[in-house]
C-alpha cells in the first residue's frame, strides 16, 4: 500500500501516532471493539513535512501523534517514503 484513503466525513483528522506500541494499544483495545478489527501500521514520513506539525500527547506521555486535518491527506500520502506495511493484525 502506498497511501492512506481519504477520511470520512466523521473523520476530520488522520492521527498517525510516533510508537508501534501506542498503535498496538489502539489497534487491539480500540479499533477491535468498535469495527471488530484493528491494523497497525508501519512507514516513513518526509521529515521536512512532518516538522509542520507539533507532536501532541493524548491522555499521557506514552500517548504520542501527529493530527493532521483530512483535507491535508493528500500532502501527506505524498510524504510517504516507499510503502505502507501492516505489521500487526487484530480481530
Amino acid at each position: 500500500m502506498r497511501a492512506f484513503p481519504p477520511r470520512l466525513p466523521e473523520q476530520p483528522i488522520f492521527y498517525p501516532v510516533t510508537t508501534e506500541e501506542y498503535a498496538v494499544k489502539i489497534a487491539r483495545d480500540w479499533n477491535v471493539r468498535a469495527s471488530g478489527a484493528g491494523f497497525v501500521t508501519r512507514f516513513q514520513v518526509l521529515r521536512d513535512y512532518l516538522d509542520r506539525y507539533d507532536v501532541q500527547v493524548a491522555g499521557g506521555k506514552a500517548h504520542q501523534e501527529y493530527w493532521i486535518p483530512a483535507e491535508e491527506m493528500d500532502a501527506f500520502n505524498a510524504a510517504i517514503i516507499g510503502d505502507i506495511e501492516v505489521v500487526k493484525e487484530f480481530r
